[in-house]
């Protein structure tokens, strides 16, 4: 008796005996809306340096860039989606491909872009994973930049004091009216008397 083609069976072992070509298209991703209205496809197979969202799980709604793709185990291991150990080490959690979505595409290889049909105009630096160039990054820092201040020897000289401003003649006068009031307000002095001498007698005729 043959089992159908349909079996869960040959199924299992179809999916355990697929050669490299069959792996790859097991691993085809939908795409977001964006790049279906863009490149007028639904689906392509999941690259290492796509960028993919989570749909269900722990990590529902993260945007992470794709670090390994893994068809002999048909997983995918994501950029900061890691798991902790049992002896508290941090270890990369490889993710299924059923849930993801891809939200940026990597078009850094040729044969991709000619595939796709996508003009070379169309590509964006951070599609072709293509860095920014030094000089770019460098122009704005040199704008930002502050001269370091020089530092101002210290001087042991006498701290500077104000010149003295004339005294101007409303100045005089008024102090003169104040001398005059103060002199008013004093209590005035009883004058010293002189002691009064004694004077000789006239002498009388004879």
């Amino acid at each position: 008796m043959s089992s159908s083609p349909h079996s869960p069976r040959r199924q299992r072992k179809a999916l355990y005996t697929a050669s490299p070509t069959e792996r790859r298209a097991r691993m085809t991703v939908p795409l977001s809306r964006e790049l279906r209205a863009r490149f007028h496809r639904r689906s392509l197979p999941l690259r290492k340096g796509d960028t993919v969202r989570v749909l269900a799980g722990s990590f529902e709604g993260r945007e992470e860039r794709v670090a390994r793709v893994d068809r002999r185990g048909y997983t995918v291991t994501l950029d900061n989606v890691t798991l902790k150990t049992a002896d508290e080490k941090m270890k990369p959690l490889s993710l299924g491909v059923g849930h993801l979505v891809i939200t940026r595409l990597n078009l850094s290889d040729p044969w991709r872009r000619r595939a796709m049909k996508v003009r070379e105009e169309d590509v964006t630096p951070e599609e072709r994973g293509e860095k920014p160039a030094e000089g770019e990054e460098e122009a704005p820092a040199a704008e930002t930049v502050e001269t370091p201040a020089v530092p101002v020897a210290e001087t042991t000289s006498e701290p500077e004091v104000a010149p003295e401003s004339e005294p101007s003649p409303d100045a005089d006068r008024a102090a003169g009216v104040d001398e005059a009031e103060e002199q008013e307000e004093a209590p005035s002095e009883k004058p010293t008397r002189r002691p009064r001498t004694k004077q000789a007698a006239p002498e009388e005729k004879a």
